[in-house]
C-alpha cells in the first residue's frame, strides 16, 4: 500500500541538438519515456547527411565487432517502426534482396542466375550478401520527419529552428544559449549535431567528430518498372592502370535509384548549408550508373538529385555515445558514420535510457563512451 512517503518525481526536461536521425530518434524515445523534450535545428529536419544517405539497414553486416548488438537491436525497431507508422507507404520501408558485384568493361559478362535483369553491364562475379530477412531500405529524410512529426503530435516534443551557440552545466541542469530565441534551460542536453558537434567549443577539446563528404544522384528511370528491390555493392574496374570505385546502389518504393560513391574527409563547414557537391565526383557517378545498368544510362533517366552531404565519423570508426567528460548532464551522439541510418532507433533509445534511468539496457555504451578520447591528442 502507498503510504505517500515516496513521491512521483517531475518528468526531466531534456534539451536535444541536432535534428538528423540520431537526435529525431533520441528526442522520440525521450519523450516516449515521458520527458518534456525540445529539438534544437538551425537548417531542415534530415538537411544534411540524414536525408541525402543511402539509408540501407543490414541485420548483420556489422557483426563480429561491438557495432553488432547496436546494429542488431536497431534493425529490428526500424521494422516494428516501419508497421507502427505504415512505413511501406509513409516512408518507403522496403526489403531488399542484396548483392555484391565486380563490373569489368574490359571482360566480357559473365552468366548469372541471380542479378536483376536491370543489372545488365559487365559484371564478372555476384554474390548474395543479402536476403529480404537481413536487408531493407527507407528513404531517409522521410523517415526522420514522420518520426518527429508522431513525436510532436502524441508525445509534445516542442521544435525550435534556430542554432545553438553555447552549452554550458548550471547548477543541476543545463543551460543552452540559441541564437535568435535565448537559453534554453534543462536537467540534461543531449548534441547530436553530426559532423557540426566539434564545432561547439565547449567540447572541441573533448573530442573530434570528422566529416567525410558523400555525392550522390538519384535517378529516375523512364522504364521504372523494371527496377526491382535489389541493392547493389558495386565495385567498378575502369581500366587503363585506374582504381576501382565502389558505388552503391539502392531501388526505391518511388520507383528512382539512389547512387552513392566513396567518401573523403574534408573540412566541416561552418554551416550545413555549404556542403555543396562537386561536379567531377557526380558526372563519375552518373557514367558508372550507366555502365552497370543500361537502364541508368543517361539518355534514359531523369535526374531527381545531385548532393553531397558530411557523415559524422571517428577516427576508430565507433559512435560517440554518453555523459560528456567534466560536463555532467550534458551527453553527445554522434559519429555514427556509414551506418548512421541504420543505427538511428537504438542509439534513440540507448541515449533515452541513459540520460533518464542513468544506464542503458538495450546495449552496452562502453565502447562507444566518449571517455575513450580522454587523455589523447584531439
Amino acid at each position: 500500500m502507498d503510504d505517500g512517503s515516496s513521491q512521483q518525481q517531475p518528468p526531466k526536461r531534456v534539451v536535444v541538438c541536432g535534428g538528423g536521425i540520431i537526435g529525431v530518434c533520441t528526442a522520440y524515445y525521450l519523450a516516449k519515456k515521458g520527458a518534456i523534450v525540445t529539438l534544437i535545428e538551425r537548417s531542415s529536419i534530415a538537411g544534411a547527411a540524414s536525408g541525402k544517405a543511402g539509408a540501407f539497414l543490414a541485420l548483420h553486416m556489422c557483426d563480429d565487432g561491438p557495432l553488432s548488438s547496436l546494429a542488431r537491436a536497431s534493425f529490428n525497431l526500424h521494422r516494428s517502426l516501419a508497421e507502427e507508422l505504415n512505413g511501406s507507404l509513409s516512408y518507403g520501408y522496403c526489403p531488399l534482396t542484396t548483392l555484391k558485384v565486380t563490373v569489368d568493361e574490359s571482360k566480357p559478362a559473365s552468366e548469372s542466375h541471380i542479378l536483376p535483369p536491370w543489372v545488365d553491364g559487365g559484371v564478372k562475379s555476384e554474390e548474395i550478401i543479402g536476403t529480404t530477412d537481413t536487408t531493407a531500405q527507407i528513404h531517409p529524410q522521410l523517415f526522420t520527419r514522420a518520426l518527429l512529426a508522431k513525436a510532436v503530435e502524441e508525445y509534445g516534443v516542442e521544435v525550435v529552428m534556430e542554432k545553438v551557440e553555447s552549452v554550458a552545466v548550471e547548477g543541476d541542469g543545463v543551460v543552452v544559449m540559441v541564437d535568435g530565441y535565448g537559453a534554453i534551460r534543462g536537467d540534461a542536453v543531449v548534441l547530436a549535431l553530426g559532423p557540426w558537434t566539434s564545432k561547439l567549443t565547449e567540447v572541441s577539446s573533448k573530442f573530434k567528430v570528422i566529416g567525410k563528404k558523400v555525392h550522390s544522384i538519384v535517378l529516375e528511370p523512364k522504364d521504372g518498372d523494371m527496377i526491382t528491390p535489389h541493392g547493389i555493392f558495386a565495385t567498378y574496374y575502369p581500366g587503363q592502370g585506374m582504381g576501382p570505385i565502389d558505388p552503391d546502389f539502392f531501388p526505391r518504393p518511388t520507383s528512382d535509384v539512389y547512387i552513392c560513391g566513396p567518401s573523403v574527409e574534408v573540412e566541416v563547414p561552418d554551416e550545413p548549408d555549404l556542403v555543396f557537391p562537386d561536379e567531377e565526383s557526380i558526372q563519375v557517378l552518373k557514367r558508372v550508373a550507366g555502365i552497370v545498368s543500361s537502364y541508368l544510362k543517361e539518355e534514359n533517366v531523369k535526374v531527381q538529385s545531385e548532393q553531397a552531404g558530411l557523415m559524422p565519423c571517428t577516427d576508430d570508426e565507433l559512435p560517440i555515445m554518453g555523459e560528456i567528460p567534466g560536463m555532467k548532464h550534458c551527453y553527445v551522439a554522434s559519429g555514427h558514420g556509414y551506418w548512421g541510418i541504420l543505427f538511428g532507433p537504438a542509439s534513440g533509445v540507448a541515449m533515452a535510457e541513459l540520460v533518464l534511468d542513468g544506464h542503458a539496457s538495450i546495449v552496452d555504451l562502453g565502447p562507444f563512451s566518449p571517455t575513450r578520447f580522454v587523455g589523447t591528442k584531439i
